[in-house]
């Protein structure tokens, strides 16, 4: 069957996030109701034509059991990516928990690059220009940005 093994086994909380440009860090939880010896994997596909990659770096909490997983040199392409994350136990037949994320929603963006003011006392205006972000997008799209600026007289 689709969802065998121990109800309430299979991992809870799963969470992930990109950051630096090329990170990628997920987390979750144990499930409620694992036995104390389980032991969480994670995969992930970037899209279909890609190969399954397991994790490459996992954090452990004190029972030394995988709840997070860091991976590098990360890019992000158009399709969502699939996540898999399943157990094992010598007890019980553990859950899997799986999910498609789109990895532009999850991804925490650096702050514009060569962020310039140009202001003039004659003038009543500034020009304030800056470059995009760096992103782990493959095909950066500048029409996706919206910027607000925030102005403060002194």
């Amino acid at each position: 069957p689709v969802f065998a093994g121990m109800n309430g086994s299979a991992i809870e909380n799963f969470s992930c996030v990109i950051y630096n440009i090329f990170l990628m860090n997920c987390t979750w939880q144990a499930g409620r109701h694992a036995p104390t010896d389980t032991q969480y994997f994670l995969y992930w596909q970037k899209s279909r034509e890609d190969n399954q990659m397991e994790c490459e770096l996992y954090t452990t909490d004190n029972s030394s059991r995988n709840i997070g997983c860091f991976f590098q040199n990360v890019s992000i392409g158009t399709e969502k990516a699939y996540f898999l994350v399943n157990g094992s136990s010598r007890d019980s037949l553990i859950q899997f928990y799986d999910e498609y994320i789109d990895l532009y929603k999850i991804e925490i963006l650096t702050a514009p690059l060569n962020v310039t003011a140009d202001c003039t006392r004659d003038s009543a205006g500034c020009i304030i220009t800056w470059h995009p972000p760096l992103t782990s997008r493959k095909e950066e799209k500048r029409w996706c940005f919206e910027y607000e600026i925030s102005i403060h007289n002194k």
